[in-house]
């Protein structure tokens, strides 16, 4: 570039400009820094599995690489073959019957679809009722399409279940879509049928699409299986449910998920993803067809080890002091934060003083202020140990 001739600014979009900001790459720079310093670091703030994907899954991608068909481009809405074995999935554990051809779209992992129903369903104006604390990237979908957000509190006093009769009269007619997300993240909360009926009454008096994020549906504790919203009669009427391998199977880099449900929804989630992409490489379908039909003792020993890790780590903070409720649900744990410290403030001292990662709730929402997140995705030992440089600190009183 010529002195003095000024760098011309590519200036974007105003939908790039009115995206959330991106929270947690903040926490991974803050995790990272202290990690090139030397630090002994155990992250306990992020969701990345930590178990390897279950060896014959892997096997059987192995053997469909090779396959000539999946070398070439794939049907645009994915194989017959994954469809049909969602389906099998859900009959078998819910009871729940879908048409694979007009109720299963496949995704490239759950995220995707959680942002695209908001631009297959929302315009600008429109309201997006959304959980406060929640998955950030709900926000994401529905900035994008220009739409507005209505924050539903998730309370401990209500079992972080959104309380419907407190949504204003005028909001809930302007709102068109609603998500949901039990086993919940990041609180651990566990829905119950209930209410999902009461969800599906305040759907059908509001003409509202609800959008169920089961993502931790394999994960649950105490002898107590997660409930799917489709299970609920008149779901499928007025909603959808995302479903992911990333969790269930250890398969987060695959990028393997569905939307199941509402016709209507998942044809409009079709129409969107032929404008931005062919499917998944048919031998990562293959795979996972083979993960949801193939034998599941790998998923009931997954939910077994993070139930025992669960388990090891609130004796590790009843002996320290630090008093929370246990999750009934996913592999997030939800811990109150001690007076005189904000949730971002008691994270970053936990970083610097005991070198231990959790996300500040306040990532996930006003109301998840005084809270912080805590992943189950370390062994036993290093969560123990964790909590041991944390109770160090002489912060709380055993």
């Amino acid at each position: 570039m010529e002195a003095g001739v000024e760098k011309r600014r590519i200036r974007p979009a105003a939908r790039m400009e009115g995206l959330p900001t991106q929270f947690f790459a903040k926490l991974v720079g803050k995790a990272n820094a202290q990690i090139a310093k030397g630090k002994d670091v155990i992250n306990l703030g992020q969701g990345n599995p930590d178990q390897p994907t279950p060896p014959h899954i892997v096997a059987k991608l192995q053997e469909a690489a090779t396959n000539p068909l999946y070398h070439k481009y794939p049907p645009f809405s994915g194989y017959p073959f994954l469809k049909q074995a969602v389906a099998k999935r859900y009959s078998e554990d819910y009871g729940v019957e879908l048409d694979p051809n007009t109720e299963v779209a496949i995704l490239f992992g759950g995220k995707t679809g959680l942002v695209e129903i908001s631009q297959c369903l929302l315009n600008p104006g429109d309201v997006c009722l959304v959980p406060d604390p929640g998955y950030p990237d709900y926000w994401s979908g529905v900035a994008l399409a220009g739409a507005e957000m209505s924050f539903m509190p998730l309370l401990e006093e209500n079992g972080y279940l959104p309380d419907l009769n407190a949504i204003a009269g005028d909001t809930s007619q302007r709102a068109r879509l609603m998500f949901m997300n039990y086993p919940n993240n990041p609180t651990g909360a566990v829905a119950t049928p209930q209410f999902y009926a009461d969800v599906v009454k305040f759907a059908e008096a509001n003409d509202i699409v609800v959008a169920s994020d089961f993502a931790y549906g394999a994960i649950g504790f105490d002898g107590e299986k997660p409930v799917s919203f489709l299970q609920t009669p008149g779901a499928k009427e007025v909603g959808v449910e995302f479903y992911t391998l990333s969790k269930t199977y250890n398969m987060a880099g695959w990028r393997v998920g569905f939307a199941l449900g509402n016709a209507d929804v998942i044809s409009m989630i079709n129409l969107i993803q032929d404008h931005y992409y062919c499917s998944l490489f048919g031998g990562i379908q293959e795979a996972a067809a083979l993960a949801l039909t193939g034998p599941q003792d790998c998923v009931t020993e997954l939910a077994a080890t993070y139930e025992r890790r669960r388990d090891a780590l609130f004796e590790a903070l009843d002996r320290i002091g630090w008093k929370a409720a246990r999750p009934g649900g996913s592999f997030f744990c939800w811990l109150p934060v001690p007076e005189g410290y904000t949730s971002e403030a008691f994270a970053d001292k936990l970083l610097l003083e005991a070198d231990v990662v959790v996300a500040p709730g306040v990532g996930f929402g006003s109301h998840g202020e005084g809270y912080v997140r805590l992943g189950l995705l370390s062994d036993e030992a290093r969560l123990t140990e964790a909590v041991e440089r944390i109770g160090k600190l002489g912060i709380f009183n055993p």
